[in-house]
């Protein structure tokens, strides 16, 4: 099951994901899942999956009518594919609602049906093509940087994806707020809901979340409370600790 390099991660719930050093996820991936607030009866986009750790947290408590996984790394596929097949064989069914799909995200027609979908998720990467220091390794590169795709393809890419008032929920650094917002009006997605991510009071936001609207009305975007990921003591914070909840379980 597990090949050189890969260890198994456990989410809570008895929900388990195979993880190696080019393919993991951080609280960011964790934040966005709990953000993103999807339910069982949603059919759900996730852009560039990676080794799929949103469509398997979703999973951990009920099945979810539809769940798209797209990613163009064939590894992080394959990773996918053994961990959704490595949790059924130890009786764990939700995960078959999750379709792996090995994909340019820019190339979709024929591959993944538009117009269906009420929530497409992504989280991208935070790096611009040519900016800072890029890892010599592709996997993590692509990770990192926009190599194989920029914001606009994303945003577009969704667009196409969503049904009318169609959910698309993004992460980014708060650097970039106003390329995410310019990009998703480009494509009809209107911003109707954010959230900022700081470590603690004392410092500044590290994070954004961010809901759109295809075609949705403009004129009104809900500025939520700012996240804390800690309290004054430096313990997580009461909302992280339910964030965290079934993943932090997990690990104990």
């Amino acid at each position: 099951m597990l090949k050189e390099n890969e260890r198994f991660e456990p989410l809570g719930n008895g929900i388990e994901i195979i993880v190696s050093d080019a393919h993991h996820f951080s609280t960011d991936t964790i934040l966005l899942a709990d953000f993103a607030g999807v339910k069982s009866a949603d059919r759900v986009v996730e852009l560039g999956t990676g080794c799929g750790t949103m469509p398997l947290l979703w999973t951990r408590k009920e099945s979810i009518k539809e769940i798209v996984a797209i990613d163009i790394q064939e590894n992080a596929i394959d990773m996918l594919i053994r961990s959704i097949n490595h949790n059924i064989e130890n009786g764990h069914k939700n995960p078959k609602c999750i379709t792996p799909l090995c994909a340019d995200l820019k190339d979709l027609k024929g591959k993944c049906e538009f117009s269906k979908y009420n929530v497409v998720v992504c989280n991208p990467p935070y790096k611009l093509s040519g900016s800072g220091i890029k890892n010599p390794d592709s996997e993590k590169l692509l990770a990192r940087h926009e190599e194989s795709c920029s914001l606009d393809d994303i945003c577009k890419t969704a667009s196409k994806l969503l049904q009318f008032q169609g959910r698309f929920c993004i992460c980014q650094r708060p650097e970039r707020l106003a390329d995410v917002m310019e990009s998703m009006r480009k494509h009809d997605i209107e911003p109707k809901r954010l959230r900022l991510v700081q470590q603690r009071l004392s410092k500044e936001p590290k994070l954004f979340l961010l809901e759109g609207r295809y075609k949705g009305n403009k004129g009104f975007m809900q500025v939520m409370p700012t996240l804390f990921i800690e309290n004054e003591q430096g313990d997580f914070s009461d909302e992280m600790t339910r964030i965290y909840g079934l993943y932090k379980e997990g690990r104990i």
